[in-house]
Order: C-alpha cells, then structure tokens, then sequence
C-alpha cells in the first residue's frame, strides 16, 4: 500500500462519485472511509473522513480528472 497516495478527502457521496469518474479513466482508487471503520471499531471520528487513495503513478491523470471534476462540482 505504500504506492497508493492521497488524491482527495471528502464525503462519502463525493468520494465515491470521484472513484467511478476515475474507475471509467481505467485509473485504479481506494476509498477509506474512516468513519465507518470507526463506527466499527466501536469509536467515532470528526469532519469529512473518507479519502480517496490513487496510485502514485496515476498522480497526474487523476489529478486532472479532480480538477475538471471540481468545476463542474462547483457549477
């Protein structure tokens, strides 16, 4: 897992949108939801804990694909 960075931090619902987006580019994400794993766990978390992980080499699509995502998320 050390190859896998983080490309974003949101909601649940955004976070998975982004994952679909980049899954349709053939780019390969995890989603980890702190929250959930949290509320597993038997323990909570603050603020907006999902991530969305992306391998470092698919650093500069995805973050391209971010980018055009967040224009058309802030229309």
């Amino acid at each position: 897992m050390s190859d896998y960075i983080k490309l974003f931090s949101g909601t649940s619902i955004i976070v998975n949108r982004l994952a679909q987006i980049l899954n349709e580019l053939g780019i390969t994400s995890i989603v980890k939801d702190n929250h959930e794993s949290g509320r597993l766990a038997g323990f909570g978390t603050l603020g907006q804990s999902v991530d969305l992980l992306i391998n470092e080499s698919d650093y500069e699509k995805a973050s391209e694909a971010l980018e055009d995502f967040k224009k058309e998320f802030s229309k």
